[in-house]
């Protein structure tokens, strides 16, 4: 049946369209994301449980209340 431009160019204008947005999702799917700075915004966040429990405990509870 040809390549795959053969392929496509046999098609409808509104298919090749189609295709072109398929392939551009793909690439864009494909590629690396831009890496984002991690925020600290919750340092501290916790600091007044620090004598009731352990980072561990603490972490772990806060897994529990970010669920709930």
């Amino acid at each position: 049946m040809g390549n795959l431009a053969q392929k496509i160019n046999h098609l409808p204008e509104q298919l090749r369209h189609e295709v072109e947005d398929f392939v551009d999702f793909l690439v864009k799917k494909r590629m690396p994301r831009k890496k984002k700075k991690l925020r600290m915004t919750w340092a501290g966040a916790l600091s007044e449980y620090r004598d009731q429990f352990t980072s561990l405990e603490l972490q772990n509870r806060s897994l529990d209340w970010w669920n709930n």
